[in-house]
C-alpha cells in the first residue's frame, strides 16, 4: 500500500489552518469521513461507532468502520468476534486491505490489535497509515466511519482534523464534557476545526439534556467561535446494562434504536440531503422530541 497520497497530505497541510475546508469540499461520488471522538475515554464511542454504521449498512449505504484504537481495540469483542493481528499484518504488509477486513454484507470493519507491543516499537505512524486507506477507498464506500481513542495525541487531533465531520461523544458527568471542550479548543486553535457535532449518550433526564447543550453549545461559540451542531441524545439504559451491546445492536424497536434513528437522521437530512432511515416506525419522533412528548430546545 503506497503511502505516497497520505504524506502529501500531512505534509502540505501540516498547520491546516483554513484551506482544509477546501479539501474536504463536498464530492457525492467520494465517502463521507466522519470521526467518532472525544476527550474522555469510557463514554461510549465505540459502541456508537458501531451503532451509526450498521443501521446505515442497513438501510443501504456501504459503510467502512475502522477501529483507529490500534492496540486496546474493542470492537470485535462488541460484535462478539475472535480477537486476531490483522492490523499488524496489515501494517507490516504481510495481508492486504480485503483480507483484513469483517463483513456483514454493507457493513465492514477493520478492527485493530489488543496488547501488541511491536506497533508500540516500530516507527509507526498510525495517522499517516489510516489516512492512507481513507484515500484508497473514499471511492468505494458511502460512509467510513472512524473510531477514534480519546484523548489529544497527535494521531488523534489529525485524524479528527482530516475527516469531513466529528461527532463528539460526552456523557452528563463534568470531566467528558472538559475534555470534550479541551480538544475542540485544540482543533481550532492548531488545526482550523470550526464545527462539530454533538451526541449525548447516557442521558437521564430531559432538563440533563437540555442544560448540557445550553452550556456546551454557548461555552464553544463564545470562547472557540465554532458551531456546535447537536444531533440527538442516547437514553441510559438500565435494564439491559448486563448485555448492552447485543441489546443496542440487535434490537431494533427499542428505545435507544430509536434515539440512534433520531442522531442519524438528523445528520443525513440536514447535512447531506439525504432520505431518512426509517428502519423502525418513527412517524411520531422528530429530531428533538422523544417518546414522552417533550421537546429538547437546542441551538443550532
Amino acid at each position: 500500500m503506497s503511502t505516497s497520497k497520505a504524506q502529501d497530505w500531512l505534509i502540505s497541510n501540516n498547520k491546516f489552518e483554513s484551506n482544509l475546508n477546501k479539501i474536504q469540499s463536498f464530492n457525492p461520488k467520494k465517502a463521507k469521513t466522519i470521526s467518532i471522538t472525544g476527550g474522555k475515554g469510557g463514554v461510549g464511542k465505540s459502541s456508537v461507532s458501531l451503532k451509526i454504521s450498521k443501521t446505515l449498512a442497513e438501510d443501504g449505504y456501504k459503510v467502512l468502520l475502522v477501529d483507529c484504537d490500534y492496540n486496546l481495540s474493542n470492537t470485535s469483542i462488541k460484535l462478539g468476534l475472535p480477537l486476531n493481528n490483522d492490523f499488524q499484518q496489515l501494517v507490516k504488509k504481510e495481508k492486504s486491505l480485503e483480507d483484513c477486513l469483517y463483513k456483514d454484507k454493507n457493513f465492514h470493519l477493520l478492527s485493530g490489535c489488543n496488547g501488541n507491543l511491536d506497533l508500540f516499537r516500530d516507527d509507526f505512524k498510525l495517522e499517516q497509515f489510516i489516512i492512507d486507506i481513507l484515500l484508497s477507498q473514499e471511492n468505494h464506500y458511502d460512509f467510513i466511519f472512524l473510531d477514534n481513542p480519546a484523548g489529544a495525541r497527535k494521531e488523534n487531533l489529525t485524524l479528527n482534523a482530516y475527516s469531513d465531520y466529528r461527532f463528539f461523544v460526552v456523557n452528563p458527568d463534568k470531566s467528558s464534557l472538559t475534555d470534550a471542550y479541551s480538544l475542540m479548543k485544540i482543533l481550532k486553535k492548531d488545526y482550523g476545526v470550526s464545527e462539530n457535532h454533538l451526541i449525548i449518550n447516557k442521558a437521564t433526564s430531559l432538563k440533563q439534556v437540555n442544560k448540557i447543550v445550553r452550556v456546551l453549545s454557548e461555552t464553544v461559540e463564545n470562547f472557540l467561535n465554532t458551531r456546535l451542531q447537536i444531533l440527538g441524545s442516547i437514553e441510559r439504559e438500565v435494564k439491559n446494562a448486563e448485555n448492552f451491546d447485543s441489546h443496542m445492536l440487535n434490537n431494533s424497536g427499542s428505545k435507544i434504536h430509536r434515539d440512534f434513528l433520531e442522531i442519524i437522521n438528523n445528520f443525513v437530512e440536514k447535512n447531506l440531503g439525504l432520505p431518512s432511515v426509517d428502519l423502525v416506525d418513527t412517524s411520531s419522533l422528530v429530531f428533538g422530541a422523544k417518546t414522552s412528548g417533550h421537546e429538547v430546545q437546542v441551538k443550532t
